[in-house]
């Protein structure tokens, strides 16, 4: 009887063990739910044990989650500034996921080739000085193209937004009326359009308005069968966003000790003017379940990189792979 009572304790310890699972719950950036929703699911496949929940919610509410604790890591397309940091009550380790690019999405009746944009043409459209289609610095770069006699309705982000932090500092680059005016942020004073939540609804808008143009992250002009265009780089280039394109804007890149870097409007001359990193936010040290945040991580890394171009992002360089590991080891103990 003894005998028996024991091993039903112990099949019982070991089922409890087996059925065990460890939920973390992340936040922030809609820029790479694409692929991070890609890797949380086959992560669980590999460990059914590990469930990872992640709510879209734009950059902005993913820090300020974080730093309200209400989270076990946050999201950001924006590396976080000293001002944010100073905020947070423990370290942050922003860790470099993958690259992508935010690309200029439009709506033209009539037009269903790709439109090619200057910079200051780009600037000035969200700035309200061009205001339609048929204005002579659009046809100009575009000769060819019958362009409609209309409107521009101009299509942002309402929500914190890592992506329009992406846009607007490559904007504040190329524009000095830009900078002066509006400048760099997750959340800016808009000059005029309309606002949608996430790239979703960004897209959402563009799809729906004749005559819009917005901007959002290159894998969702692709899975809304969106028409996006190509930009005119620093070397003077047409280029539009691909995986080449948006890899080659990284390509020589001194990544910083706490990766924190920009690499809009790049030198290179087959570079994508609008590419970006994104960042994972991991508080240091984790919560309890730091062990299996940090065996994610690692995975992540590895062959996790291999899934991302299947989803239109471009994996990380190799030498930041490596820094990367290094700061996990060292940090994440």
């Amino acid at each position: 009887m003894i005998r028996a009572l024991r091993t039903f304790l112990c099949v019982a310890a070991l089922a409890s063990c087996a059925f065990a699972q460890t939920k973390l719950n992340g936040a922030g950036a809609t820029f790479p739910n694409p692929i991070y929703q890609k890797w949380f699911s086959e992560y669980h496949k590999l460990r059914s044990d590990v469930e990872i929940n992640y709510q879209s919610i734009g950059s902005g509410g993913g820090i300020r989650q974080l730093q309200a604790g209400t989270v076990d890591f946050g999201a950001s397309d924006m590396p976080l500034k000293d001002e944010q940091i100073k905020q947070f009550k423990v370290k942050v380790l922003e860790l470099p996921t993958v690259l992508g690019a935010v690309v200029p999405a439009y709506n033209i009746p009539g037009v269903s080739g790709e439109v090619k944009f200057t910079p200051d043409v780009l600037a000035d459209i969200y700035l309200g000085k061009i205001t339609k289609w048929s204005d002579p610095r659009i046809a100009k770069e575009n000769p060819g193209m019958k362009f409609p006699d209309a409107n521009i309705t101009v299509v942002h982000r309402s929500d914190g937004s890592g992506t329009t932090f992406i846009f607007t500092d490559y904007l504040s680059k190329v524009s000095p009326d830009w900078k002066s005016s509006v400048g760099a942020d997750t959340s800016v004073k808009w000059p005029l359009g309309l606002g949608g939540k996430g790239n979703e609804g960004v897209a959402g808008y563009i799809r729906q308005l004749p005559g819009s143009i917005g901007y959002v992250e290159l894998i969702y002009a692709l899975q809304n069968k969106i028409t996006y265009g190509s930009i005119q780089n620093s070397s003077k280039n047409f280029i539009k966003a691909s995986l080449q394109s948006v890899t080659a804007a990284a390509e020589g890149v001194k990544m910083p000790a706490d990766f924190r870097v920009s690499i809009t409007n790049p030198s290179g001359k087959d570079a994508y003017p609008i590419a970006s990193f994104t960042w994972l936010l991991i508080p240091v040290p984790p919560a309890d379940k730091g062990e299996v945040l940090k065996q994610f991580l690692g995975w992540m890394l590895d062959n996790g990189q291999g899934m991302v171009e299947a989803l239109s992002y471009a994996p990380l360089p190799k030498d930041v792979v490596a820094k990367e590991k290094a700061a996990i080891a060292a940090q994440l103990k």
